[in-house]
């Protein structure tokens, strides 16, 4: 009886579908939920960009300053040169 029971629970514990692979699975379910938490917090920060570059002309106005150096009229441009 005892060497079943240590047969058992020797199959418990070590084997594929043991013990030791659900707690493998429930690390890797809890890094993929963080992941999509990540995700989905990119997501809806594109979401609202996209939302505003729709709407708005002032969110193409900020693109453009920062990725090509738009300046309005009023503005004047000053091109500082690091040493």
């Amino acid at each position: 009886m005892a060497i079943l029971l240590i047969t058992i629970q020797l199959f418990f514990w070590l084997s594929d579908g043991g013990i030791r692979e659900a707690w493998n699975l429930e690390k890797e379910v809890e890094l993929r939920f963080d992941k999509n938490q990540e995700l989905e917090e990119r997501n809806s920060s594109l979401e609202a960009e996209v939302f505003d570059l729709k709407q708005g002309l002032s969110a193409i106005e900020e693109r453009a300053r920062t990725d090509l150096g738009m300046i309005s009229q009023e503005e004047t441009y000053y091109h500082i040169i690091d040493e």
